[in-house]
């Protein structure tokens, strides 16, 4: 199927082909992302800190640790359509000044329950911002080398503030209380509203039709659904319960679909993934997002517990994906030109998914050097691949369509961060749980030692030094073995993906995303 493309340059003015003030909006833009994509990891280091002054039970942990993630997928589809409909500009400050409100709120938090509505409610304003700053940018940024650089750096903002996040996080809470580290949110959004008042045009599709809310509310179910039940799957195995929110998941994105085909103003055109470029560069968006948070997430596992680093250090100690990321995403644009789009992302993917098979030889005492190298490739694979399949599926809509695909993009993101944390997390878990404790364990803390490492270590200072050290070290050999195994996999997922990847975004050009026989 053939898309429109943008109108040909040659029928723009200079100061619509380059807006003047466009990088300093540019800058305002990227804030609010590097904002949510922090917030997205920074609540880890502080869960202990909250869990002593909050007192949450297991469940309510989990939710306040999980709901923010479930809510972004759940809404960002509708609330880029909604942003092409009602004007992305005024989506995107309404969406920071209660982003900011929000964060207030999480911060000073009374009890758990209260906890667990203000991450949703910060889900709800997240969702607002990621797609319009990536449509934004479609309509800042007319010439396709200019965009290309813009995307970069949104990407890379992206990628640094999920790695960005624990070492903001071991900052603040050595000096301050645990909401401070919502608190970091007000000046940014402060920044935002001001300057994009005065610096960021609005755009948006000039003949929207209506806002489907039946579609929202489908797009919501079946994403939550979905999202939940494999994280919930990963986490504590299948349940009836788990099993139950999957077949609702599903049945509701079907019904979307089918929804999405019958409107003559659909949320969400699907006929767009008839365009084998779109498709690739969504499937490579939702696999180098799967391989990236998995690592990261389990890696930080294995820095803290079986390395013995605290907190901080394993934030700094995985700072090389965030400088690879970002330096990456700031080339890819000229190297996917130089060479072809198809051979940057297959080889980002394809260096993802080597750096994964480093993984499976690491062991409890492997140097940093090798850690911190495997890191760096797996960053600049993932800013190689994430950067240019962004700047293709925005070059593959009109513009008046930029905040759907922006929200496929970004829900792709969300759905390969779920996905890679509980696809690989139960591989890790099940060879994790298969471990032998020493004799003359009580079977209470044999049960604690096998539901994570972080369990068993907790455990074993219940136990005389002897039998905690025999059974933190099995514990620890157990956990190895299974982010080895995991790793395994997710390398080869990566590698089929980069050959995939080759096929599927042939002829595929970033100048006007069309494809070229």
């Amino acid at each position: 199927m053939s898309t429109p493309s943008t109108p040909p340059q040659q029928a723009l003015t200079a100061d619509e082909l380059r807006p003047p003030g466009r990088w300093v909006a540019l800058t305002v833009l990227v804030l609010a992302v590097l904002l949510v994509a922090v917030d997205a990891t920074v609540l880890g280091l502080a869960t202990p800190f909250l869990s002593e002054d909050l007192k949450p039970t297991g469940t309510q942990l989990l939710w306040i640790g999980d709901v923010y993630s479930f809510v972004i997928a759940g809404l960002l589809v509708s609330m880029g359509s909604l942003g092409d409909r009602i004007g992305r500009k005024k989506l995107l400050l309404s969406g920071a000044l209660a982003f900011g409100a929000v964060s207030v709120l999480n911060a000073y938090a009374t009890g758990p329950e209260m906890m667990i509505v203000a991450r949703a409610l910060l889900g709800v304003a997240g969702a607002t911002l990621m797609p319009s700053t990536l449509a934004l940018i479609r309509n800042l940024f007319h010439d396709p080398r200019e965009r290309s650089l813009a995307i970069g750096i949104w990407g890379a903002m992206a990628s640094a503030g999920a790695a960005v996040g624990p070492v903001v996080g071991g900052v603040l809470l050595e000096h301050f209380w645990w909401g401070s580290v919502f608190l970091i949110n007000l000046p940014v959004m402060a920044v935002l509203v001001v300057v994009g008042v005065k610096m960021i045009p609005e755009s948006k599709n000039p003949s929207p039709g209506p806002w489907d809310l039946l579609s929202v509310a489908l797009s919501l179910i079946g994403m939550v659904g979905v999202v939940y039940a494999v994280k919930e799957a990963a986490a504590h195995g299948v349940s009836w319960a788990v099993a139950g929110a999957a077949v609702v998941g599903v049945l509701a994105l079907v019904q979307f679909v089918r929804r999405q085909f019958r409107l003559p103003a659909p949320l969400l055109d699907m006929r767009l993934f008839h365009h084998r470029g779109f498709s690739g560069a969504v499937l490579a968006d939702l696999l180098t997002i799967l391989g990236l948070s998995g690592l990261v997430f389990f890696l930080s596992q294995f820095l803290q517990l079986v390395q013995g680093r605290s907190p901080l250090e394993a934030g700094l100690a995985e700072l090389p994906a965030a400088v690879g990321a970002v330096v990456a995403g700031l080339l890819a644009g000229r190297a996917a030109r130089r060479f072809s789009v198809r051979s940057v992302v297959s080889g980002g993917l394809a260096g993802i998914g080597l750096a994964l098979a480093v993984v499976t030889v690491i062991h409890q005492d492997t140097g940093y050097p090798l850690l911190g190298a495997v890191l760096l490739v797996v960053g600049v694979g993932a800013g190689l691949s994430f950067t240019v399949t962004a700047d293709v599926i925005l070059s593959s809509v009109p513009k008046e369509h930029a905040g759907s695909a922006s929200a496929v993009s970004e829900t792709a993101y969300e759905l390969g961060a779920a996905l890679g944390i509980a696809l690989l997390g139960s591989i890790v878990t099940g060879v994790y749980r298969g471990f032998e404790t020493p004799g003359g364990i009580p079977p209470e803390t044999t049960a604690a030692a096998h539901e994570s490492l972080g369990g068993a270590v907790e455990a074993a200072h219940t136990l005389p030094a002897p039998q905690a050290h025999a059974l933190v070290s099995s514990a620890q050999d157990a956990f190895v073995h299974g982010l080895g195994a995991a790793a395994g996999v997710g390398a080869a997922v990566l590698l089929a993906t980069a050959a995939a990847a080759w096929f599927l975004l042939r002829g595929q050009r970033l100048e006007d995303g069309v494809e070229h026989p």
